[in-house]
């Protein structure tokens, strides 16, 4: 079978190697996709971009793009989008249009929930199998929806989790993102945390950043070790200070304490407080408040990202709680999600 995948961020390729271990060998993807995983038409790196601004400055390369997949469309058995809805899909009503009777599957679907509800009749007209991997999404289609709660992509790989916390802070482990504008807003505060904490400090680097890329994003490590599995450091660590997305709910299906931190450029800023009308950020409050009507753990976003701030947080942090939630978290959730995926697309029943 010949799957025309578009799979543009890292954490969709991070799932769609979990995904691919669960299909047929024979299986081929075509596409958009970490290299590891074959030949993908682009590399990734191009694709990076943080917020509106980036985006609109990347339109022309990004619609180009978009023609590009849709002629590979004609060749595949099958289409699966992950993620990236702003360019997965105006690709998903392209290819519907063109090839009527082509079956797409969409993977981690665009949060309409949280904002662009019109976006939801969209998809319901225009997808064929919505793979859900947060179990409130399918209140918000119709009844009919073709939408279904698969587990979440993130059990698939983390396997390990904290039964229990020590009582000193040893070790605190700090994140300040995968993208370079993120990390270079959040490393002046992390490193005035650092200097105030007399524990051991680790920093979670991307493994695909040269030398060069961080001493100039990141400037002086001094005071921080390094490393680069986030779930390994974060499993043995005792705290941690993290940036916004993915690694919050990481942390939090792990069980390390931590505090969330945002600093978004200005017009971003503006923009998404205008579309999106949620009450956290982080997507492990968004769901814990959904099934316990509190947040699991503290956010600080724009000027309230200060050291003092974080510092605060930190010793007043209720860990023991904190950890007791964790385990909450990780039911609701129930299993991972890559062997329900699987099976929808070779429609076959789960093994």
């Amino acid at each position: 079978m010949k799957i025309l995948v578009s799979a543009l961020e890292h954490s969709a390729n991070v799932h769609l190697k979990s995904l691919k271990n669960e299909l047929s060998e024979t299986t081929e993807f075509i596409g958009i996709f970490d290299k590891e995983l074959g030949e993908s038409i682009i590399d990734l790196r191009s694709l990076a971009i943080m917020g509106f601004v980036d985006a609109i400055k990347k339109l022309r390369f990004f619609l180009k793009l978009n023609n590009d997949m849709l002629r590979l469309a004609h060749d595949a058995d099958k289409v699966l989008l992950i993620d990236s809805s702003g360019f997965n899909l105006p690709l998903a009503k392209k290819i519907k249009k063109k090839y009527p009777d082509k079956e797409i599957i969409y993977y981690i679907l665009p949060q309409a929930w949280a904002w662009k509800k019109k976006r939801i009749p969209v998809l319901e007209k225009t997808i064929d199998h919505l793979a859900s991997i947060l179990p409130f999404e399918k209140e918000y289609y119709s009844k009919d929806a073709p939408i279904e709660y698969v587990g979440h992509p993130l059990l698939d790989q983390i396997t390990e989790f904290k039964e229990n916390l020590e009582d000193e802070i040893k070790n605190i482990v700090f994140m300040p993102g995968s993208r370079k504008g993120e990390i270079s807003k959040l490393m002046p505060i992390f490193r005035e945390v650092q200097k105030e904490l007399e524990v051991q400090a680790t920093i979670i680097v991307p493994k695909h950043f040269s030398k060069e890329d961080i001493k100039e994003v990141y400037g002086s490590l001094s005071g921080f070790k390094t490393a680069h599995d986030a779930h390994k450091t974060l499993l043995e660590a005792d705290f941690a200070f993290i940036c916004s997305g993915t690694a919050t709910l990481e942390a939090s299906l792990i069980g390390i304490p931590f505090v969330l931190t945002y600093i978004a450029k200005p017009l971003d800023y503006f923009i998404a407080s205008k579309l999106v009308k949620l009450e956290y950020i982080g997507l492990a409050n968004i769901m814990f408040n959904k099934f316990k009507n509190r947040a699991l753990h503290p956010e600080f976003i724009q000027k309230d990202v200060t050291s003092k701030n974080l510092l605060k947080a930190y010793k007043e942090y209720d860990r023991s709680r904190f950890l007791s939630d964790s385990k909450a978290l990780r039911e609701y959730l129930v299993h991972g999600s890559s062997k329900r995926v699987a099976a929808i697309i070779e429609d076959r029943d789960e093994d």
